[in-house]
Order: C-alpha cells, then structure tokens, then sequence
C-alpha cells in the first residue's frame, strides 16, 4: 500500500482540489439565491427542450472522472496537462461567479409528458439551482477531456475511442442547452476560455516548461553546493 501510495501520490492533486471545489462551490450556491445578473440570448428561445439530454448530461460526470483517473495511472504528463486545463478552468468560473453571481429564467415551468427521462431533469433541477452558470463547465471540461484524448498518442490512435470521446463531448455541449441548463452565453464563453487555455497548456505546454525550470534551478543550486 505504502508503494502504491508512493507511486501515484500526484493522485492527490485532484483529491485536494475536488475538496477545494466543492467547499467553495457550495458557498457561492448557498448564498446566491435570487441573482441580479440574468443571462440570456435571443437564441435560447429557439432552442426546444428536450429531456433525453439528461443521458449525456450526467455521463459528463464519468467521461471527466475516469479519463483524469486513466490519465493518473497510465501517463503522468498528460495528467498533469489536464488537471492544469480542468482546475484552472473550474477556478476562474469560482471567481467569476462570486464576484458576479448570476443566472437565469430558461427552465421550462412544466413537463409535457413525465417519463424516466423527466423525473431523472426533476431530480437534478433540484440539486442543481439555475445560478452560478458562467462560464459553463460541463462545456469546458468535456472539451478538456477530448483535448487530451487527442493529446495522448495511444488514445489518439484509438479510432473507437477517438470518435467515442467526440461523439460524448458534442453530446454533452449539447445536453447543457437543451435541457436549459445554460444559456449560449455560457457555452460559447466556454469555448473561448478552453481555446486560451489550450494555447497555454498544450501549444506552450506550461507543465514542461515548469518542470524544466525546476530541473535546471536545482542543478544551479547543486553545482554552487
């Protein structure tokens, strides 16, 4: 056990930081309960609801846990790449949202038909309240996800997983609008924070140029030792 303890203890980065996550998150719900800030777009009126999204809503939790535990036991870089990307992500929305609470009206009063699918949206519009949306971060981390999907060399050459993995993502991205979770504001403002923290995590890839930095601050100090 001490070895295996050993061996993933970067395991704890995320163990930490969901612990982080969901102290601060259950705060910012706690005390915003009627946000000023509505968002809305003229185009969330033309999207119907549809509660067979609820499927790929919540497999966002699986497809985001298990692909950073795959990445925990399989490749140390590209694990840190994406805990880089999903942590930095999920800590400016924390920011945002409590230094702009908001939210939104876009949820259907009621139900047309109750079926499985309707109970399933009844059960998490209760545990998940229309506030804190911006930007979206079932959007922002599905898109991680497939990023590094992409990223790894072994995963990339995976045509089943590959296409899996996008097929998931653009389902849940979709899910996110048509179960009026959010509003276009908060997806599109996704993409653009995933597409500049792209640019920093994998086109200058901050997670080597940190660990070289460390290696050569350490040889300086050893050979002035």
């Amino acid at each position: 056990m001490k070895k295996f303890l050993k061996q993933y203890k970067h395991g704890f980065i995320s163990i930490a930081y969901i612990i982080f996550y969901l102290i601060w998150f259950a705060c910012i719900e706690k005390a915003v309960v009627h946000p000023k800030r509505l968002i809305h777009m003229k185009a969330d009126d033309y999207i119907p609801f549809c509660e067979y999204f609820v499927i790929p809503y919540l497999l966002w939790f699986v497809y985001v846990a298990g692909t950073v535990v795959y990445f925990l036991f399989k490749n140390r870089q590209d694990y840190y790449r994406l805990c880089t990307f999903l942590y930095t992500g999920m800590t400016i929305f924390l920011i945002i949202s409590t230094l702009w609470p908001n939210g939104h009206h876009l949820r259907p009063h009621a139900f047309e038909s109750e079926n499985i699918f309707t109970l399933l949206v009844s059960g998490l519009y209760r545990a998940d309240t229309p506030t804190n949306l911006w930007p979206s971060i079932h959007v922002y981390n599905s898109i991680g996800v497939h990023i590094a999907v992409l990223q790894n060399a072994k995963l990339r050459r995976n045509k089943t997983v590959h296409i899996s993995s996008l097929i998931l993502c653009v389902s849940i991205i979709l899910s996110t609008v048509f179960l009026k979770q959010h509003s276009l504001f908060d997806v599109i403002t996704a993409f653009i924070m995933a597409a500049i923290m792209y640019l920093i995590v994998y086109t200058y890839d901050i997670v080597t140029v940190s660990q070289m930095r460390r290696y050569f601050s350490r040889r300086r100090r050893f050979r002035q030792v």
